[in-house]
């Protein structure tokens, strides 16, 4: 039997796993390779993880942050962390050293789970050459079977192993401390300064917002789901492992998105429920082996995160035979669920809106109905605020509980929610979002740039792309492929323009802020 709706609404996260193992033991959690993880044993591991927590001193409250790809080390430390009282910081795989830096330091995270080599890169060479000062990082635990020769790092069996000496009953003691009001996580989104912002979510807020997304979308023990959205998103995170959780549908995850990998997942676990961006939908449809995979169990897309074009959703039900497509909208600051479709909704709707408020938030929009404005939300699912920025919370929420999300919208007669804009420039590449003042801020490193700006300008295959606008220094003689080359070397790729091009001064209003829309006039938008 699937977990009803509410009984877990003010729980916490290990309550919801210790619930999990005792529920569906036998019943597989985690597929991984060969690995077969049952939810029993699942419960097991994450208990060993929280025990190593505190044998290496983590204490309730404690900030600890996990840098690495979707896989079964990632779900165990991570829920063992929550388990041992941590607020887990999930950071970007795509970050580069010192951007991960950046938020480390501004976390406070004591204990940092760390991927050996992902992509070619080592993780832990580009953290340590990032030379950023990180006080409060006391230990940094490595997926590797090697760590570096150095006191604050261990590996992971080295760091389970320590945990020897904490009882089972201690872990339950540590565990039972926590209530529903306790922050569990702190997601960082950039903000329009470019300075990422931590958004504090608590347990209950997690518990809850996901049994309603598991209720909306119709997840059900039994699903197979495929796990293509990071972890470090909520999308990945809550939407997949924390939904997962409540029901009890077996997770796949996967660390690296290829149509192939997917393709192949799909047919050999019999995938039943495969959420993710438009992009990933669009490549499975279009690959020219589609034909050859067994498909048929597929069943639940839920998506979002950018323009949804009717014809996919026509595609995904017509050519794959998906029973639900749904459309959904959120934010970091709103427990990444604001709105979503309903399973039945006319396709229309699913591909032109995001849905509609889920149950016990509100939403309104500054404007005269029917019209465009700023996007405003309150309910259960609204951030508590942004992490030791009480300026910066106070900007974002209303002293009477409205998240202003920035973003600019229409609500239908209905209650459907059409993003149209956004006020904060944010653009979003291939199903990450994009944050001009962040990435001008990036490239205002560069020796050769005097000033910068950055807008998002269409692309085929990834929906945006970031295009730069750079003033040179006087005698430079930089040019766009260079710019391009040193951007890549400096920030995750979906930040790196696509497209650079060179002006002798930026436009600027009379407050000296650069005027956007002419460059999107220039662009040809």
């Amino acid at each position: 039997m699937g977990r009803r709706q509410g009984d877990v609404e003010w729980g916490t996260v290990p309550e919801l796993v210790r619930a999990a193992a005792e529920r569906y033991g036998q019943r597989e959690a985690v597929v991984e390779g060969r690995s077969r993880i049952p939810y029993a044993e699942l419960g097991e591991r994450v208990e060993r993880a929280a025990a190593a927590c505190m044998a290496a001193g983590v204490v309730k409250g404690d900030r600890v942050a996990i840098w690495a790809p979707n896989t079964l080390d990632w779900i165990v430390s991570a829920l063992g962390a929550v388990t041992a009282g941590a607020v887990l910081v999930p950071l970007n795989t795509r970050f580069k050293g010192r951007e991960a830096a950046g938020v480390l330091q501004r976390s406070g995270a004591r204990l940092l789970f760390v991927t050996g080599t992902f992509l070619g890169t080592s993780y832990v060479a580009s953290l340590r050459r990032a030379d950023v000062e990180l006080p409060a990082l006391e230990q940094v635990v490595v997926f590797a079977d090697s760590a570096p020769d150095d006191l604050r790092y261990r590996t992971w069996k080295d760091f389970l192993a320590g945990g020897d000496t904490v009882t089972g009953a201690e872990v339950r003691a540590r565990a039972a401390s926590l209530t529903p009001a306790d922050p569990s996580d702190i997601i960082y989104t950039s903000g329009t300064t470019g300075r990422p912002k931590g958004a504090v979510i608590t347990h209950a807020q997690t518990l809850r917002c996901y049994d309603l997304w598991s209720e909306l979308a119709g997840l059900r023990e039994g699903d197979r789901y495929l796990i293509v959205n990071p972890f470090f998103h909520t999308f990945g995170y809550k939407a997949g492992i924390i939904a997962c959780l409540t029901r009890g549908a077996t997770m796949v995850p996967q660390p690296v998105f290829t149509a192939d990998t997917v393709l192949a997942n799909i047919a050999a676990e019999r995938i039943s429920v495969l959420p993710g961006p438009p992009t990933l939908h669009q490549s499975l449809l279009d690959h020219p082996a589609r034909e050859t995979y067994d498909l048929s169990a597929l069943r639940l897309v839920v998506t979002g995160a950018a323009v949804v074009p009717l014809r996919l959703v026509e595609r995904l039900r017509g050519e794959l035979g998906i029973d639900t497509v749904l459309t959904a909208y959120g934010l970091s600051e709103a427990s990444g669920i604001v709105t979503m479709c309903r399973r039945g909704d006319d396709p229309s709707v699913i591909a032109t809106t995001s849905g509609r408020a889920i149950p016990g938030t509100e939403i309104r929009v500054a404007a005269a109905p029917g019209e465009p404005g700023e996007v405003l939300i309150r309910g259960h699912n609204v951030m508590r605020g942004y992490f030791e920025d009480p300026a910066g919370t106070s900007r974002a929420v209303t002293p009477d509980g409205w998240l202003r999300t920035g973003d600019v919208g229409v609500l239908d007669p209905a209650g459907n929610l059409r993003i149209t804009d956004r006020i904060k420039d944010m653009y979003i590449v291939g199903g990450f979002n994009a944050y001009p003042a962040e990435i001008e801020q990036l490239l205002g490193l560069h020796p050769d740039i005097a000033d910068v700006a950055v807008i998002g300008v269409p692309d085929a295959r990834l929906g945006e792309v970031g295009k730069a606008y750079a003033v040179r220094r006087p005698g430079a003689t930089l040019t766009a492929d260079d710019l391009i080359a040193w951007s890549r070397r400096a920030m995750a790729n979906y930040k790196v323009p696509r497209q650079v091009e060179f002006v002798p001064e930026l436009p600027r209003n009379a407050s000296g802020k650069v005027v956007k829309g002419e460059l999107r006039v220039r662009h040809g938008k």
